[in-house]
């Protein structure tokens, strides 16, 4: 297998004497870019549901939404990202922020996939190229959701299309 990544779940080619350190990741869409999500921060998928907006959020906070019985704030990635916001949200993607529950509504899920360790050190940072106001905002208001958000890689043309 050519740079580390697998296609699909499992386990990723190494030596017998010293297998590669592998992570496993939820693949999904948003601003127009492919992006990696550490699975043990994900806690599920859905369709998008009903949100209640809020006055004096931040732009990318869309509201709150009623997730399994809980209020849970909805984080629309493609406006933290700075990028497009024209595609539909099409999937929730709930992940544990320190205790706590964030959506991040997204344009589209593709799977679970395994990027081996090599492989995911030269991915690009998800916020590496955000707004710098909009992460320094974030860092402020929910630093569970900014340190999840940083582990988080942003996939290349290349690399998505061999995990899509």
């Amino acid at each position: 297998m050519a740079g580390g990544v697998e296609g699909t779940a499992g386990a990723v080619e190494g030596t017998a004497a010293t297998p590669p350190i592998a992570h496993r990741f939820l693949v999904a869409r948003a601003a127009g870019l492919g992006i990696a999500l550490s699975l043990q921060d994900v806690r599920e998928t859905m369709r998008p549901l009903p949100i209640d907006a809020l006055a004096g959020i931040p732009p990318y906070v869309l509201g709150l939404s009623r997730i399994r019985g809980r209020a849970v704030p909805v984080v629309h990635l493609a406006v933290l990202l700075g990028g497009a916001t024209s595609a539909p949200i099409e999937r929730f993607v709930t992940i544990d922020t320190g205790g706590r529950r964030v959506a991040l509504a997204v344009n589209a899920v593709v799977g679970i996939r395994t990027l081996a360790a090599d492989a995911l050190g030269a991915l690009p940072p998800l916020l590496g190229n955000a707004p710098a106001e909009l992460v320094d905002g974030l860092g402020v208001l929910d630093r569970d959701l900014l340190v999840v958000l940083r582990a988080a890689r942003i996939l290349p043309p290349e690399v998505w299309e061999r995990l899509s």
